[in-house]
């Protein structure tokens, strides 16, 4: 892991100054927000990003958020490097959050962030248990649910349970009443989120009801990869009586005591836990195809053992994500955090197009 004084390292000259910023479209729906549209934090979001990004010396940026003329933009060009922050999807659909870099790919231009088979790899949560399961990395037991199963004849007999969409973005799908305690109960919210989402394969799974974390990684494994301080959820103000955990309220619904009530904090760990969480981080990064910067959640069970969760290839970006939480614990602002982001896809563009050599000199 690289120290503060690394990662705060003094200003090199960009490897592609000219920079295009992919978004989501505020004009169109997005079922990830309330009302299914984008509201005033968002637009406050995207605000504080491009102020970020123009505090950075040596780039030129624009941005581009209107995807019914997004591709034929990127097509004619000319573009020099990309950074997909279009974590929306295109169109602002998450089954399509691939096709801005495949298209990228088919175009030939250097971009941040997965590739098409990583981002479709770490959608399906079932898959990536089961990868990280496959690397000795503890995992919470749980039950898939296909769309055309018998729900009753498949759920578990241990409760409580965690009941969520096998795939899915922005916790769609999840709310407190996504903990169930009976088979009644699980059986109820399994038919309601099908409701929700059909087509959707669900999960029934072990709820961990132990401490909750984040971990956060920058860079990438052939050149440098740095382990952000983990992240803590807090959960200590909210109301005892309601389910500790981070669904659509918390995210979404400004007047939701999940909203208001949950905060994040540097997690408080032994050496040895927060080493478990690395390696398991820095290993399903390198296994799943993760590029540049990742997010990793992990969640302790009731006697204090750690498992992990899910990955989040992509990240959200926003000065008040998790990410930008975790850089700040590292002594990051939030633009170190952006230029960190950008300078280890450029690093990686580079060599990709011509090798370690075709890399140009930045002392200048």
């Amino acid at each position: 892991m690289m120290t503060k004084g690394q990662l705060r390292r003094a200003w090199q000259r960009p490897l592609y100054p000219n920079v295009t910023v992919l978004l989501g479209d505020p004009r169109l729906p997005d079922l990830s927000k309330r009302d299914g549209r984008f509201h005033e934090e968002d637009l406050a979001a995207c605000a504080a990003m491009k102020a970020a990004f123009a505090s950075l010396p040596g780039y030129a940026f624009r941005y581009l958020d209107d995807h019914s003329t997004m591709l034929d933009e990127l097509r004619t060009g000319p573009l020099q490097f990309v950074i997909n922050f279009c974590d929306t999807g295109f169109c602002n659909d998450p089954l399509r959050e691939l096709n801005l870099p495949a298209y990228l790919e088919m175009l030939g231009v250097p971009y941040s962030g997965a590739p098409p088979a990583a981002l479709v790899l770490a959608w399906d949560k079932s898959v990536t248990r089961a990868a990280a399961a496959a690397l000795g990395i503890a995992v919470p037991r749980e039950v898939w649910i296909g769309p055309q199963d018998d729900v009753a004849a498949a759920l578990p007999e241990e409760y409580p349970a965690f009941v969520k969409p096998a795939c899915g973005d922005g916790s769609v799908g999840i709310t407190q009443a996504s903990i169930v305690h009976d088979r009644c109960a699980a059986e109820q919210r399994v038919r309601a989120v099908r409701a929700q989402l059909p087509g959707r394969a669900m999960l029934v799974q072990e709820f961990l009801c132990g401490t909750e974390y984040g971990v956060g990684v920058i860079g990438n494994p052939e050149r440098a990869l740095t382990v952000l301080p983990p992240l803590e959820v807090d959960y200590s103000a909210l109301d005892p009586a309601l389910p500790r955990l981070l669904g659509f309220e918390s995210k979404a619904i400004p007047d939701s005591p999940y909203w208001s009530q949950i905060r994040f904090r540097e997690a408080r760990l032994d050496a040895s836990a927060r080493a478990l969480m690395e390696v398991a981080a820095t290993t399903m990064f390198a296994r799943l195809g993760l590029r540049d910067y990742g997010r990793f959640d992990f969640r302790a069970d009731a006697e204090g053992r750690i498992k992990f969760l899910e990955c989040n290839p992509n990240p959200a970006w926003a000065n008040d994500g998790k990410l930008a939480y975790m850089a700040g614990f590292a002594g990051l602002s939030y633009a170190d955090m952006l230029r960190l982001i950008l300078e280890a896809a450029q690093a990686r563009c580079a060599t990709e197009a011509g090798g370690a050599m075709a890399i140009p000199d930045r002392a200048g």
